[in-house]
């Protein structure tokens, strides 16, 4: 018997860790709506080109301020950033804040379930452009 509520327990238990999981898992598919919030400025995917923002292909492990072609301000290029995804969450929360003096002008996503998900979206673009 003491087997049987410990098992129950366990599978309980479980479910309950999965289903917490599964709440903060990064959604690629929410990302992309998400970034339809940044189509105006930015472009990610193959033929992606520099608009007002610059591309965003190959964000993941990509030093701040560095795509070619593209003005940044003193403030972006000088920051020392390397974009993983605490970096991208901190910077989309309040881009001001993270780099004072930056050009891109943007209310931010403060809401953490959203961020991740658009970092996972961005994530899943190689520097091609292509989808990994």
């Amino acid at each position: 018997m003491k087997a049987i509520l410990a098992a129950a327990l366990a599978v309980a238990a479980m479910t309950q860790c999965l289903t917490v999981f599964a709440a903060h898992a990064q959604d690629v598919a929410a990302g992309e709506q998400s970034f339809k919030k940044c189509l105006a400025c930015h472009a990610i995917g193959e033929g992606a080109k520099n608009k007002v923002g610059p591309e965003l292909n190959g964000l993941d492990g990509r030093k701040s301020g560095s795509v070619a072609g593209y003005n940044y301000s003193d403030a972006n290029k000088k920051s020392g950033l390397t974009w993983d995804e605490a970096t991208f969450k901190d910077y989309i929360k309040d881009p001001r804040a993270k780099i004072p003096g930056t050009k891109m002008i943007f209310p931010g996503i403060k809401n953490e379930k959203e961020a991740g998900d658009l970092w996972a979206y961005l994530k899943s673009f190689g520097a091609d452009g292509k989808k990994k």
